[in-house]
C-alpha cells in the first residue's frame, strides 16, 4: 500500500470538469486538471509523458488512455471512467465511494489501469 505521506495525485483529462480537483482535495490532494497545467488540447502522448514524469494518475473517460496503459504499462497508471453521459457530481461520488479500491490499484505495481463504472 502507498505510504500515508504520499498523496494520490490525479490528473483529470479535459473531458472531465476542472472542478473535480477542488471537490476531491480532501482525499486526492495534489490533483489537477489538464487545463490548470496548460495541457488542454495537447496530444494524449504529451499528457501521458507529463503524468509519468510527475507521478500523476490519469483519470479519463477517453479509451485512448486505456489503450496506452495496455501498450506501455505503468507509469503512469490510468483510471478509466466508464460512466457514459454523467454529471460531475456522479464522478465525484464514484471517486469517493471507490477510494479504497483505487488505493489498492495504486499499490499494485503491476496494474496499469482500473476501469470504474
Amino acid at each position: 500500500m502507498s505510504r500515508l505521506s504520499e498523496p494520490t495525485r490525479l490528473l483529470f483529462d479535459e473531458n472531465l470538469s476542472a472542478r473535480l480537483g477542488a471537490a476531491l482535495v480532501d482525499i486526492y490532494s495534489g490533483s489537477a486538471h489538464v487545463g490548470e497545467l496548460r495541457l488542454a488540447g495537447v496530444s494524449d502522448s504529451a499528457i501521458w509523458d507529463h503524468a509519468r514524469r510527475h507521478g500523476l494518475v490519469i483519470v479519463s473517460k477517453d479509451e485512448d488512455f486505456h489503450r496506452l496503459s495496455v501498450l506501455y504499462g505503468p507509469p503512469p497508471k490510468v483510471i478509466w471512467l466508464r460512466l457514459g453521459n454523467c454529471s460531475t457530481d456522479q464522478i465525484i461520488v464514484l471517486l469517493r465511494d471507490r477510494h479504497n479500491e483505487i488505493s489498492k490499484f495504486l499499490a499494485d505495481g503491476e496494474a496499469a489501469f482500473l476501469a470504474l463504472a
